[in-house]
């Protein structure tokens, strides 16, 4: 959450840059070996480095006042006089939604803890209406975190521009927790490491280099007083080790006489393993009788025990509650923080990409011009053609039609010819034959 807030827009005016605490502590030690490391200015110069310790200032301003939310919605009441009332108001709102959002996340822990309790005796059908609810119940969480986080920003942008918040933060510290505290003195570490970083100048960068080559120099010269040390070392080790030898030749003549030793005392062990067995069955005898006796105590306490339990279960219960209250706001603030900046830099990506196909999208709208153009063309061109095909066509038809005409009048044509020449050869022979008869007859 608090990630999220920091990540917005700036929420007021930033301060002077003049006013920020921009000089270095002045050591009054006397002049070190490791004078090359230190920086010789004490102020910053350019308006580039002032600006960036102002925004990590800004910064760790705004996560001072973040990790004090929760102490103020907790104890609204000192702050009447302190701050203005819209103030309280928004701070008074900001910790009623922190406290609505815990108390629905421990009734559905309970409502889950109760369920998976029941689910071994009751039906299927029971327990998957009430898994449904308390779905429906866990989606109502999701714009109450949306809420709280607006209300942050909101109760973040009154606080920066209300003149008293110096004066609370100088008397509201302690109700800060260990882990924010912990965060804060890092993020002023970290002011301190940038702040000699932007002193530091190429000239003593450079001395500092050479300082440290020359460290490195004088460090190879121990490590060749060490190597001729570790030499010697391993030459009194071998002395050593022919030392130790000798002593394992004595140790082993030693093991040799405590065998020997061994065998001796088997005898008596096994006079002694008889006695043993002997006493063994006494005291079984009369550790039957401290068992029965030790049962009865053990069923008294027993029952003294279960009556104790009963007793102390609730306040078990109520404390097991709270501590799993605690860690999973623990976990929830873990888990905000790590999903916003994933989600961050999934939007950051997402955003490129959405510039890289806005850019292709104009050159495609422009590419689709042109093609309808070249359709529009073409569609005009395919129209006239379409056309003069028609018109072919039809002319053709007229053509074709006129042919078969000719062609009929021209085979009735024929047919008539040959039936009147047909006709005119009939005639002729009639005749020859007639006057022939005439003839004979005469």
């Amino acid at each position: 959450m608090a990630l999220d807030v920091l990540a917005v827009a700036p929420l007021y005016q930033g301060p002077d840059i003049s006013r920020m605490r921009l000089t270095a502590e002045l050591s009054k030690t006397p002049a070190s070996p490791l004078k090359p490391l230190v920086p010789s200015k004490s102020k910053l110069t350019t308006i580039e480095t002032k600006r960036v310790m102002s925004v990590l200032d800004e910064t760790i301003h705004k996560v001072e006042l973040v990790t004090l939310l929760s102490h103020m919605a907790s104890h609204h009441e000192a702050l009447q006089g302190i701050l203005g009332e819209d103030t309280v108001r928004a701070v008074r709102e900001h910790g009623g939604l922190c406290h609505s959002f815990l108390d629905s996340v421990v009734y559905l822990q309970d409502k889950e803890q109760r369920l998976q309790e029941e689910e071994e005796w009751e039906e299927e059908g029971w327990l998957r209406d009430r898994l449904l609810s308390m779905e429906l119940q866990k989606s109502s969480l999701p714009p109450l975190m949306q809420r709280i986080r607006d209300s942050t920003k909101d109760v973040l942008r009154l606080l920066l521009n209300d003149p008293q918040v110096p004066k609370l933060l100088e008397t509201h510290t302690l109700g800060r927790s260990v882990g924010a505290q912990s965060f804060i003195d890092c993020l002023m570490e970290l002011r301190g490491f940038l702040f000699e970083k932007l002193l530091t100048s190429p000239m003593e960068a450079r001395e500092k280099s050479q300082f440290l080559q020359e460290i490195g120099k004088r460090n190879r010269k121990n490590q060749d007083i060490i190597d001729a040390l570790e030499n010697e070392l391993a030459a009194s080790v071998k002395d050593r080790d022919a030392e130790v030898e000798k002593e394992n030749v004595m140790i082993q003549e030693l093991k040799n006489h405590l065998h020997q030793m061994l065998k001796v005392s088997e005898t008596n062990l096994l006079r002694t393993k008889r006695e043993a067995e002997k006493q063994q069955k006494v005291d079984f005898r009369a550790s039957q009788a401290r068992v029965a006796k030790i049962k009865q105590e053990m069923l008294l306490l027993r029952t003294q025990h279960h009556n104790l339990v009963v007793q102390n279960r609730e306040a078990e219960q109520a404390l097991r509650k709270k501590y799993k209250v605690e860690t999973e706001i623990e976990n929830w603030i873990q888990k905000y923080d790590s999903e916003m900046s994933e989600k961050q830099d999934e939007y950051e990506e997402l955003d490129a990409i959405h510039k890289e196909e806005k850019v292709q999208l104009e050159e495609l709208k422009q590419r689709h011009n042109l093609l309808l153009e070249e359709f529009a063309q073409i569609r005009a061109e395919q129209e006239v053609n379409a056309k003069r095909r028609m018109e072919a066509e039809q002319e053709m038809l007229h053509m074709v039609r006129a042919a078969t005409l000719i062609q009929a009048v021209w085979k009735g044509y024929l047919v008539r010819s040959l039936l009147r020449s047909k006709k005119k050869r009939s005639k002729n022979k009639g005749g020859d034959r007639k006057g022939k008869g005439k003839k004979g007859k005469n």
